[in-house]
């Protein structure tokens, strides 16, 4: 275990129909390569993460407050009231950037994946009780709930799109909607096999939110095997609610969290049962947890501690509050 946290997750109960508006305005940029189907996972964010605090010297600063807040909350989770009604709704906005009618992806689609954060989230996911070697410490309900608030779509003659967040600002893309109250998915062509990546907590609100590949969000239309089951997003959310990579972004790295193995580094497709980490302990890694890099038909619970770590960002004082207000 990495932290020797007191966790009393499992001790309390803690912790987006749909009106659809349209962007149609045609986009000027110039067309980047086409971007390649991915074979396996790449999440961008923690690569995101780094030029951004190179371009703000104050983000460190920022999230180094976040950590120490989450730190007391995984200290004493039943000192800080997480959430108000038992559950915290968040309003999910889509922006599309499309330049084939196949990118504009389809109402039906958007709403798949919205089903699928709720069942991952709240444990209900018919998967989620195949893990044997880590029962103990699975998450159930994590008490969020996601609606489909709106959909806004934009047609442009950009072929993809890279991840220095140009699709979330007005002149190429689409400019989040009330960051601090809905969470914002921009679903495009992301370039390099990339398949999301999320803005963590601290960060600026007129980038905050979460990119999609067009490919790897929801469960129907374009989404493309192995990753067309929705967990692209599950993945990319847990970094939004401020989850690190299980394996901490380094070999044998720290997550912060003192319910998950020690990985030596990323795992990919559907490793056997059993692997064992080379890390101290030699335990076995945690594969099927949603911040690893497996496939979406072998990734499917998150830990207690990620629990918690995710339900501090919305307490009292936490960087997702607003999300939590009545």
């Amino acid at each position: 275990m990495k932290k020797n946290f007191v966790l009393l997750a499992g001790c309390f109960l803690l912790t987006l129909g749909c009106n659809k508006s349209s962007h149609e305005n045609k986009g000027t940029t110039v067309p980047e390569e086409e971007s390649v189907t991915a074979t396996q996972r790449q999440c961008s964010s923690y690569d995101v993460l780094q030029e951004q605090l190179k371009a703000d010297p104050d983000l460190q600063k920022r999230m180094d407050r976040i950590e120490e807040f989450t730190r007391k909350v995984m200290e004493n989770p039943a000192g800080y009231r997480l959430l108000s009604n038992g559950i915290i709704e968040i309003p999910v906005v889509f922006n599309v950037l499309y330049r084939t009618s196949a990118q504009n992806v389809s109402l039906a689609q958007l709403q798949s994946q919205i089903d699928v954060l709720n069942e991952d989230y709240a444990g209900t996911n018919a998967d989620h009780n195949l893990t044997s070697t880590y029962n103990t410490v699975k998450a159930g309900d994590i008490g969020v709930r996601f609606v489909l608030d709106a959909v806004n779509r934009r047609s442009t003659t950009k072929t993809s799109w890279t991840t220095n967040d140009a699709m979330k600002k007005s002149a190429q893309g689409i400019a989040p909607t009330s960051p601090t109250t809905k969470l914002n998915i921009w679903v495009c062509n992301l370039s390099g096999g990339i398949l999301g990546y999320a803005q963590f907590p601290g960060g600026s609100s007129a980038t905050d939110g979460v990119v999609l590949d067009d490919n790897a969000t929801g469960r129907t239309g374009t989404a493309a095997a192995p990753f067309n089951k929705g967990r692209t997003a599950t993945h990319e959310v847990g970094h939004w609610l401020n989850l690190r990579h299980i394996w901490g972004d380094a070999t044998c790295g720290n997550d912060q969290v003192g319910d998950t193995p020690l990985h030596n580094t990323a795992n990919y497709g559907c490793p056997a049962a059993g692997h064992l980490s080379t890390c101290t302990g030699t335990p076995v890694e945690m594969t099927m947890n949603y911040m690893d890099y497996t496939d979406d038909a072998c990734m499917y619970m998150f830990s207690l501690g990620q629990r918690t770590r995710m339900l501090a960002t919305f307490a009292s004082g936490g960087p997702r509050n607003s999300f939590a207000q009545p």
